[in-house]
């Protein structure tokens, strides 16, 4: 893993995995929490972590997008699977990964 983080492309795969798991715990875990459970530490803890990570998903997918010329279609693909959940698992199976691989 430590190998695919000298590349963008790398580091964007390992944000979105990061920022799509936090996404699937505000949903499925804080927010229910909060709101059932009146324990709303977790949705206080969780937000701004995932709200850093989405940020930085969002900036890493234009700043690689212009790098590698991605058109609009990819470009808008990635930042639409930010905002869905299992997003960000599903671009990076069928584009993040396979443009990784086209490099070695």
């Amino acid at each position: 893993m430590a190998s695919n983080l000298n590349s963008g492309i790398g580091r964007l795969r390992l944000t979105g995995l990061l920022e799509g798991i936090s996404y699937l715990l505000l949903l499925f875990i804080a927010v229910p929490a909060k709101y059932w459970a009146d324990m709303p530490i977790i949705s206080k803890v969780l937000g701004p972590i995932h709200g850093v990570l989405f940020v930085m998903f969002v900036y890493l997918t234009i700043s690689i997008a212009s790098e590698k010329k991605w058109g609009f279609a990819t470009t808008g693909k990635l930042l639409l699977a930010s905002i869905i959940p299992f997003g960000t698992f599903y671009v990076d199976s069928k584009i993040l990964r396979p443009a990784q691989e086209e490099k070695k």
